[in-house]
């Protein structure tokens, strides 16, 4: 980064303002009155989730179990032929997966940054290495960002983007960022929820999910969050961004599935932001809500960066188990790692284990306890 310290100014983004301000203010999804985006379904406040700073702050500094005891194995994607099926995903780590869909080519929340933070020095730092370069991915048709956090929008990653040429979809007002980080208006279509653009044969839309935005302390909530389906000719597959868990999901998957695969946020967790992040048992839950148990579930939004109280590796142990209990067919392979959803079998080794103690740390971490629960 550049800047004084290790600050770049430029990470900030910008607000929104002009035309794409009036027309946030026409969204049916925004609250002129509150001057912000709102939520399918408001934010609780749970008796946990109103507790002291201090408390959530201990929480978040405890270091038990929360990284691992040895180098996270990675693997190197071979992309040099198409998948035999017409649909691969291949999971880079974190939310950001290369969905190779009927002969094109959607990178979702693209982020090789080493912290997710304005600062160089400070931060949530990568747990590991980006398992490939980011120009090694070869041609991309599209690029997909769900909201407009640091762990899913990387500036150093938007600008080697740019230079390439791919065409943006992002939630309503994160054009403001883009363009404010150089790319121009033409590049990028900015969607409301319910919202479609056309790229490359492939339809994108942006679907609602539960969070929030900002990137800045006096940010206000004036981007959009969302999760995404892209439809092509023969498949469809379903991104959820981050977001709590809600009822829209089976409204989502009754009017754009069914979907070949779904990629479902699942770490990141906590009691202290129960509503904005979903445990491992509900991603399950929602997996099933959008596709009644059909297509491969791919978990996302973990092992990459230290982001909640919970145990690193905690997320993929239960995850394993919930989906076993209903059924779900679900692929955990390493950072790097590709399957094709319509394959007999799916990779699903716990690669975590081979980290002294990561088992066990998984089990007994703060939410261990709901382990054996869906």
């Amino acid at each position: 980064m550049s800047g004084v310290l290790g600050f770049n100014p430029l990470s900030f983004g910008a607000e929104p303002s002009g035309a794409r301000l009036a027309r946030i203010e026409r969204s049916p999804n925004y609250d002129v009155e509150a001057g912000a985006f709102r939520n399918p379904l408001p934010a609780g406040r749970t008796p946990r989730a109103v507790r002291s700073r201090r408390e959530m702050l201990r929480a978040l500094f405890r270091r038990e179990g929360r990284r691992p005891t040895g180098p996270i194995p990675l693997s190197r994607p071979d992309l040099s032929s198409p998948p035999a099926s017409g649909l691969r995903l291949t999971w880079l780590g974190h939310a950001t997966v290369l969905a190779e869909i009927d002969g094109r080519r959607v990178l979702f929340d693209p982020v090789w940054g080493v912290r997710c933070s304005p600062f160089s020095f400070i931060g949530p730092k990568r747990l590991h290495a980006a398992p490939v370069p980011l120009a090694a991915l070869g041609r991309l048709d599209a690029v997909v960002i769900s909201h407009d956090h640091y762990d899913h929008l990387d500036l150093p990653t938007i600008r080697q983007l740019t230079a390439s040429g791919v065409p943006f979809a992002v939630p309503l007002g994160v054009g403001a960022h883009l363009e404010r980080w150089g790319m121009a208006p033409e590049r990028f279509t900015e969607l409301d929820w319910h919202e479609s653009t056309e790229i490359a044969g492939l339809r994108l839309t942006a679907t609602p999910a539960r969070h929030f935005c900002g990137r800045g302390v006096r940010s206000q909530q004036r981007t959009l969050w969302a999760s995404w389906t892209v439809t092509g000719p023969e498949h469809r597959i379903f991104h959820s961004g981050d977001t709590g868990y809600f009822p829209g999901f089976a409204e989502i998957g009754a009017e754009y599935g069914p979907f070949d695969a779904t990629m479902i946020q699942v770490g990141a967790y906590s009691e202290f932001w129960p509503d904005i992040h979903m445990i491992p048992e509900d991603g399950v839950r929602a997996h099933r809500d959008l596709t009644g148990s059909a297509g491969a579930l791919l978990p996302i939004h973990w092992g990459t960066f230290n982001l909640a109280p919970h145990p690193w590796a905690e997320p993929g142990e239960r995850l394993l188990a919930a989906a076993e209990r209903a059924g779900v067919r679900a692929a955990l392979p390493v950072p790097g790692g590709s399957f094709e959803p319509s394959a007999p079998v799916l990779p699903q080794t716990p690669w975590w284990h081979d980290l002294a103690g990561e088992r066990r740390a998984a089990a007994s971490g703060p939410m261990g306890a709901q382990l054996g629960q869906s």
